[in-house]
């Protein structure tokens, strides 16, 4: 495997660090990887010498406030405004790139939690650049009232104190009941994992974990009402996009709230005609950092391969 990193300059003029891991030999598809909220893409090297493996390229972004995308006080934050949008479309526009370094290669996207979110946005208005796209630990949307309430409480935080401010009472609502389920809990984050030195290092690392700001909870939140909203969300999408979502079984984010099943429904009900899904008993949030995660690897490697055949 071949690892190198690079910054995109985007449309707006923001630099985005890429991580680019490439095969030894012949490339025959290119993996977009999309991660989650406060964490970055070198976490996901493990899946990309899994995939380099079998001859695919694979690119993953930090997003905007995040890992070395962010600059100094932007840890935490996407932008003035549109954030969320914003981000979706930096993903299509590092998407493009890698496809001009690997011309006439098809093009697949993998989504994990806030990235997972950021997919399901992709899809309606670029999944037809796309010839499959992968799900895992899928957020299962907030009750209206809940998700209201977060809305209101972003915009008087972003108003009154700032956009960059960390918003320690949506980090609270949002995340501080997940462990719950796993007392008495070593750490405040055993929801993300069964493995305890995959947890430790989450904790240990400086650009994971970290309270995100009034805006970008804003721009999150906002996400689920353009996605999950009356009249919204699931229009548009490319009926023969190949789809696969899987989740930890007891992933208190969406996996065990049977949300997996749900979510495929939708998709189902939105025209897509090859829907997959897997939960993974006893998983929870990070399956790609789970104790059977060279199940959950390999896996996902057979699907990407079995789309890949279909498209070659």
């Amino acid at each position: 495997m071949k690892s190198s990193t690079f910054l995109h300059t985007i449309s707006d003029g923001k630099a985005v660090f890429v991580r680019r891991w490439l095969p030894s030999g012949s490339h025959k598809a290119i993996l977009l990887i999309a991660h989650g909220m406060a964490e970055h893409s070198a976490r996901y090297e493990r899946l990309a010498a899994v995939m380099t493996s079998a001859g695919w390229a694979v690119y993953a972004p930090d997003h905007r406030g995040h890992g070395k995308t962010a600059a100094a006080g932007e840890l935490g934050w996407f932008a003035e405004r549109g954030g969320f949008s914003r981000v979706r479309d930096d993903l299509h526009e590092i998407a493009l790139a890698a496809s001009a370094e690997n011309p006439l290669l098809p093009l697949f996207l993998l989504g994990h939690s806030m990235g997972s979110l950021l997919a399901e946005a992709y899809l309606p208005v670029y999944g037809r650049e796309l010839a499959g796209c992968v799900l895992t630990g899928v957020l299962s949307p907030p009750p209206p009232l809940l998700l209201a309430t977060g809305r209101i409480i972003a915009a008087l935080g972003s108003t009154f104190k700032s956009q960059k401010r960390p918003a320690n009472i949506l980090h609270t609502m949002s995340f501080d009941s997940s462990n719950k389920d796993f007392e008495p809990a070593r750490t405040p984050t055993d929801w993300l994992s069964r493995d305890a030195a995959e947890v430790d290092e989450y904790v240990a690392d400086p650009l994971c974990g970290f309270v995100c700001s009034f805006g970008l909870y804003g721009d999150f939140l906002s996400g689920f009402s353009s996605i999950y909203g009356k009249g919204s969300g699931f229009s548009g999408l490319p009926k023969s996009l190949p789809l696969f979502i899987a989740a930890g079984a007891e992933d208190p984010l969406g996996g065990a709230k049977g949300f997996v099943p749900l979510l495929a429904a939708k998709f189902k009900a939105a025209g897509l005609q090859d829907v997959e899904t897997r939960l993974y008993p006893g998983a929870r949030h990070e399956i790609l950092n789970e104790t059977n995660r060279d199940e959950v690897m390999g896996d996902i490697k057979k699907w990407l391969e079995s789309k890949l055949v279909k498209v070659q």
